[in-house]
């Protein structure tokens, strides 16, 4: 039989088909849940969808402490706007977001855990000079 020397070589055809799946997990969703994106870092979340459209807000973060204020101090950051933990075990801190209508219960959280060296004033959760001296007066100004 004489072929055409353009024409392909006549390729075997299998009597089964490869099943294409690569990865072992096929139920995952491809898109994260809300409760994920809620738990990515601050960075990391502007970084992949860019600044959130959010109002102005001042965070506190501290690590765990020794004293009977450690309780209470996680309680009000618990009821403060947004509440997260870093980290576990004895590295754990604690972030709370306050917005400006939220000025007394930050000024409250901040007499509590503001004389630990490890307290964090972020300002839109960053690191901000002289957070502890001029911002948090200037937004304790918002207290009526």
């Amino acid at each position: 039989m004489a072929s055409d020397p353009n024409e392909p070589p006549r390729v075997p055809v299998p009597d089964y088909r490869p099943i294409e799946r690569f990865w072992p997990y096929v139920d995952l969703p491809e898109q994260p849940t809300d409760e994920e994106l809620a738990r990515l870092d601050p960075e990391l979340s502007e970084a992949l969808f860019g600044t959130p459209k959010l109002p102005f807000s001042i965070s506190l973060e501290f690590p765990r402490f020794d004293g009977d204020d450690y309780a209470r101090a996680v309680a009000m950051a618990r009821a403060s706007a947004e509440y997260r933990e870093i980290g576990a075990g004895d590295r754990v801190r604690h972030r709370a977001r306050f917005y400006p209508k939220d000025a007394v219960a930050l000024r409250d959280l901040f007499h509590i855990v503001g004389r630990f060296d490890g307290t964090d004033v972020l300002l839109d959760d960053k690191p901000v000079p002289y957070g502890r001296e001029l911002w948090l007066p200037l937004f304790w100004f918002l207290i009526r």
